[in-house]
C-alpha cells in the first residue's frame, strides 16, 4: 500500500495551502501532486448536491482506493508521504477512518482566530461570486439553513473555527504525540522556526526550509455592479452543473471565477463590530481548548485584527493542560 505518513489536516483558510507547498520542497519528504485529495471525507462517492459551487468540489475530490494510493506512488524510496485536506480536523469521521486506516499517521493542524478565519472564509466564496450575502456577519447568520440544506464543510463559516471540540476529538482518536498543533500568526511571523518544529514532528532533517511560498491569498473585489452581475451568472451557472454534470458551463464559470478575482485588492480588516457580533459563539470553545491544550487563546476575543503570540511559549503563571500531558508545541 502507498498511504500517506502525516496529514496537514486544518484548518482551512490557515495557511494549509502555503504549508503544502513549502513541505512539497523538503527532500524527506512526498507531498501529493493534488494538494486538497478529501479522500477520507466520506466513505464511497461524494455528495451530488450542495451550495452554489459545491458540485466542481465535489468532482474533484479522490474517492477510490486506487485512485488515491495512486497519488504517493512516485514518492521516492525512504521519503514520507503526506497531503493536505483542510477539511479533517473538522470531520470527526474523516479522523476515525485516517486513524483506522494508518494507525500512525501524525497530524498537523494550524489553527487561526476562529473570526478571523471565518472572514476569510466568507470573503473567498463572496469575492468569487458564490456568496450571494454581501455582509459578513448576515452570511455567518444564514448558516445554519445552510447547513441543514446540505451545503458543503467550506460554507460553515462559524462551526469550522470550533476548534475546541475539534481537538477534543482528534486527542480521542490519536495519542497526543501523534498531533501537532501550531498557530496561524506564528506561521506567518517565524515560518522558519515553525517549518523546523514541522520537520522535528515528522522526524526529518531540520534547517532545509525556511519560507513560506504566497499561495491561496484572499481577495476582496469592490461590491461594484459588475461584481454583483457576474456572481449572478456564475451561481445561474454553477446551478445548472450540478444538475447537469459534464455540461459545458463549467468552462464559463471558470472563466467568471477567473475574472472576479482580477485586480482586486487584499482582504480588508474586520471592524470591531464586525468581531463583537461573533464573539459569543466562540467564547465557550475558546475556553475548552484553553483547557485541553493549556495555552492562552484569550486574544481571540479581544478588538484586533489577527491575534499574534507563541503557542510555544506559555505565559509565567499559566495552568497546565487538564490532563497534565505535555504537549508536543
Amino acid at each position: 500500500m502507498t498511504l500517506p505518513d502525516f496529514f496537514v489536516a486544518g484548518a482551512p483558510k490557515a495557511g494549509t495551502t502555503a504549508l503544502h507547498a513549502a513541505l512539497a520542497r523538503h527532500p524527506g519528504l512526498y507531498l501529493s501532486a493534488v494538494k486538497e485529495p478529501k479522500f477520507f471525507l466520506t466513505d464511497g462517492p461524494p455528495p451530488t448536491q450542495g451550495g452554489p459551487g459545491d458540485a466542481k468540489t465535489y468532482a474533484e475530490q479522490v474517492w477510490r482506493r486506487a485512485d488515491y494510493e495512486a497519488l504517493f506512488d512516485p514518492a521516492p524510496p525512504c521519503t514520507l508521504r503526506g497531503e493536505s485536506t483542510p477539511f479533517y480536523l473538522y470531520n470527526q469521521a474523516a479522523q476515525r477512518r485516517i486513524r483506522e486506516l494508518i494507525p500512525h499517521a501524525r497530524m498537523i493542524v494550524v489553527l487561526r482566530d476562529p473570526i478571523e478565519r471565518a472572514h476569510s472564509n466568507w470573503t473567498h466564496l463572496w469575492s468569487a461570486g458564490l456568496d450571494p450575502v454581501q455582509d459578513f456577519v448576515r452570511a455567518c447568520e444564514a448558516e445554519d439553513q445552510r447547513v441543514a440544506a446540505g451545503w458543503a464543510d467550506f460554507w460553515h463559516y462559524k462551526r469550522l473555527g470550533l476548534y475546541g471540540a475539534q481537538v477534543q476529538h482528534l486527542y480521542s482518536v490519536f495519542p497526543a504525540d501523534q498531533v501537532l498543533l501550531l498557530r496561524y500568526r506564528d506561521l506567518l511571523e517565524d515560518p522558519a522556526d515553525v517549518l523546523n518544529r514541522i520537520c522535528a514532528f515528522l522526524g526529518v532533517s531540520q534547517g532545509l526550509l525556511s519560507e513560506l511560498p504566497r499561495e491561496n491569498v484572499t481577495a476582496h473585489p469592490d461590491q461594484s455592479r459588475r461584481h454583483r452581475y457576474l456572481s449572478v451568472l456564475l451561481r445561474a451557472g454553477s446551478a445548472v452543473t450540478t444538475a447537469l454534470p459534464g455540461h459545458p458551463a463549467k468552462t464559463v464559470i471558470d472563466k467568471l471565477e477567473s475574472s472576479l478575482q482580477q485586480g482586486a485588492a487584499p482582504r480588508r480588516p474586520l471592524t470591531w463590530a464586525q468581531r463583537q457580533a461573533l464573539i459569543p459563539f466562540f467564547d465557550a470553545d475558546v475556553r475548552l481548548l484553553e483547557d485541553l491544550t493549556g495555552y492562552d487563546f484569550s486574544s481571540w476575543l479581544r478588538p484586533r485584527h489577527e491575534s499574534g503570540g507563541l503557542v510555544g511559549a506559555r505565559p509565567a503563571g499559566q495552568r497546565q493542560a487538564r490532563n497534565g500531558r505535555p504537549r508536543d508545541y
